[in-house]
């Protein structure tokens, strides 16, 4: 299997990582808009050649886009417009329905499959590409119904291949609920660098930080980059999410302002009953929903 990788990053870097160790790919070549990126992607073996986007995406049997969202809305219909017919497009963008609307009306919509495979660190380019990184993780694959079923079988067989179970929804869907457990964390780890970078001796707060600030403002450190065309394709559903979310933090606020312990107490006793949608008990929550956070948060 001939596979193209469009973006030599974490996420396209670490599926060429896996596509190749598991023999599914039998040559990988790259795309990359930045030389020193696809440079590197030669030396670390993550692609086995390196071309422009019109002569690999021609000789590919699958398009793998793993570019900032944006960029995928922009070159989606140009990978279309020149592919073969038998040639499968799969993107894994953390957003959908934008990038689902920009060719809705292709003839080769069928050819491509919607998908977000729900793994990734806050690192980026070549170097941070790992193996085994989508292991056990799950990918959402959306709107199966207008992608052709040949096209359909071989992305499913690919992500199998990389040890990933799969959800099907709607681009809509995709867009909510990740706006809730993919965007709205990133959003708050931003916030909370934002806030602890604004305090004026904020040094002594940085040498006294412990493991737990640590992992919440890891996503801090995400790609601008990336992270701020997702927010921006996303933002009726993330502008709910962050609603949502100020609303409980300002319960919180509430209950210290008002001295009221019982009240503060009930909130993080309410907050303990993700422990067990985690664990597999029943919820108000969708099947869908349930699935992806319990994936999202192995």
């Amino acid at each position: 299997m001939k596979l193209a990788v469009i973006g030599l990053g974490l996420i396209g870097g670490s599926m060429a990582k896996d596509l190749r160790r598991t023999r599914f790919a039998t040559e990988i070549i790259g795309v990359d808009s930045h030389p020193q990126n696809a440079l590197v992607a030669l030396e670390l073996g993550i692609a086995d050649r390196i071309e422009k986007l019109e002569i690999a995406i021609k000789e590919a049997d699958i398009v793998l886009v793993a570019i900032p969202v944006d960029k995928i809305v922009q070159f989606l219909p140009t990978i279309l417009d020149n592919i073969s017919a038998s040639t499968t497009v799969i993107d894994v963008g953390s957003t959908k329905r934008e990038i689902t609307e920009a060719v809705k009306t292709h003839p080769l919509r069928g050819n491509f499959i919607p998908s977000h495979p729900m793994s990734g660190t806050e690192n980026s380019g070549p170097s941070a590409a790992i193996e085994h990184l989508f292991e056990n993780k799950i990918t959402i694959i959306c709107d199966q119904e207008l992608c052709r079923p040949q096209h359909l079988a071989l992305a499913e067989k690919m992500y199998q291949s990389l040890g990933m179970p799969i959800a099907y929804m709607t681009s809509d869907e995709q867009d909510h609920t990740t706006a809730f457990i993919s965007h709205l964390p990133h959003a708050t780890s931003f916030a909370l660098a934002n806030a602890v970078l604004a305090i004026e001796d904020r040094n002594i707060i940085f040498d006294l930080a412990s493991g737990g600030f640590q992992s919440t403002v890891r996503l801090a450190k995400s790609s601008p980059q990336m992270w701020s065309p997702i927010f921006w394709q996303n933002r009726d559903y993330i502008c709910e999410a962050l609603e949502v979310y100020i609303h409980h933090l300002e319960e919180f606020k509430k209950s210290l302002k008002k001295n009221d312990q019982e009240r503060l107490t009930s909130l993080i006793i309410n907050a303990n009953k993700i422990r067990g949608v985690l664990d597999g008990e029943s919820s108000s929550l969708t099947k869908n929903e349930e699935t992806i956070i319990k994936f999202y948060t192995k």
